[in-house]
């Protein structure tokens, strides 16, 4: 499908601009007009190859922090409870704003808002910063006139992730900071240190044992085939970078990240905190489910994630409860689909939700301390046998030069 911008005029006499998918100008017309507008102008936009589209989407957003976007939030929060008009509302934000990007965003939305758009079409224009979640929340409050307490657990929600990401970086920033230490310290020993020894046990005509030998071998190879290795090292960089890039290979790593040995199960449980978490705030708004489901489907972190998520989205649009297809899907714990299940029952899906949200964030503080605890002797392995096979392969060769003198 191509994507289309438009120009369009509603009932009440005012312009409207926006970008929507469809297979022909007519079929977009045709849309237009089935929501109400009459086209003005419908023009197809260029496309971006998909090599290049991934890199701008990602600058697009780039610029402004989640931090910002949670400060934005509290004060639009604030703002609204007290009654202050949209517009008015908008351009205060605008002024008190310090980020160009944000900015620019907010004077977008002042204009569309003034041409007749609601505060969802307004929101639903920058996708990058506001997440279609983000703006389904906005749209919900609009309609219900419940705007503030809807804002209130957004800002929570998001305040949350922003905790889990930064606990989970954490987690994994000393356990990566070791291994990069290991890797340098092989680096140096074998290229700065067993050369020399070996030098001085040739001299001296000893036998060098098997940890020596393998060292200078594989010193040998570094310093003669450097050039494959770097040539290798950069291919399998490009194309992982390259594959990781499309659709199937986002799936990919995904799929990899949630089945790692030890950090798997923490990736598994934040998954279920934010899909838990998430599905709590759109249900408190009055989300559907399907739609809640679709939403999801796009705001998930894990692409493997959201395709489960895609396929008991069209289970349950063939008319299936949502506990029947979650009993069937690979990374949705038991526990979880049982206080789904009673939360249909009791219609307290909510509720039942935001449980299983807050269970999961204890779960995770606990899987983070339990892999900190785990993670130090397994390093301190790994630290003991690159150290001890440098030392055999240095410290053999002259026990036997020793015995010789």
């Amino acid at each position: 499908m191509a994507k289309f911008s438009y120009q369009a005029i509603t009932e009440s006499g005012a312009t409207v601009s926006g970008v929507l998918e469809a297979e022909s100008s007519d079929a977009a017309s045709n849309v237009l007009l089935q929501q109400g507008y009459i086209p003005s102008r419908i023009r197809k936009q260029w496309q971006i190859p998909v090599s290049f589209q991934w890199r701008r989407l990602r600058g697009a957003g780039k610029g402004i922090s989640t931090r910002e976007l949670i400060l934005f939030t509290r004060q639009f929060r604030t703002m609204i409870r007290a009654g202050v008009p949209m517009r008015e509302l908008l351009e205060t934000l605008k002024s008190q704003s310090e980020n160009p990007k944000l900015k620019r965003i907010i004077d977008r939305m002042v204009q569309d808002i003034s041409q007749g758009a609601s505060y969802y079409e307004a929101f639903r224009k920058h996708p990058h910063v506001f997440s279609p979640l983000y703006a389904s929340i906005i749209q919900a409050g609009e309609k219900t006139d419940a705007l503030a307490s809807v804002l209130d657990r957004l800002i929570y929600i998001m305040e949350h992730e922003e905790k889990i990401r930064s606990e989970v970086k954490s987690a994994l920033r000393y356990p990566l900071f070791v291994i990069m230490f290991l890797i340098f310290a092989f680096f140096v020993l074998l290229i700065f240190v067993i050369p020399k020894f070996v030098k001085v046990f040739q001299m001296r005509g000893i036998d060098l044992p098997l940890p020596t030998r393998v060292s200078l071998l594989l010193y040998h190879f570094f310093l003669n085939y450097w050039y494959i290795g770097l040539f290798l090292g950069i291919t399998g960089t490009v194309f992982l970078i390259s594959y990781f890039r499309t659709e199937q290979g986002r799936y990919m790593r995904g799929k990899i990240l949630l089945g790692l040995p030890v950090f798997g199960s923490l990736f598994v449980k934040a998954s279920m905190s934010r899909f838990a978490s998430l599905f709590s705030i759109l249900q408190f708004s009055g989300v559907p489910v399907l739609d809640a489901i679709k939403i999801l489907a796009t705001t998930m972190d894990n692409t493997a994630f959201s395709r489960e998520l895609e396929q008991i989205g069209k289970k349950i649009e063939e008319g299936s409860p949502i506990s029947a297809p979650l009993r069937s899907a690979r990374y949705f714990t038991p526990m979880v689909v049982n206080m789904v299940s009673i939360g249909e029952k009791t219609e307290k899906l909510d509720e039942m939700l935001k449980d299983i949200a807050q269970h999961y964030d204890t779960e995770i503080e606990y899987t983070m301390k339990g892999i900190t605890e785990s993670i130090g002797p397994v390093l301190t392995i790994g630290i003991a046998f690159v150290i001890g096979f440098f030392m055999l392969a240095i410290f053999l060769p002259m026990w036997d030069m020793t015995k010789t003198l």
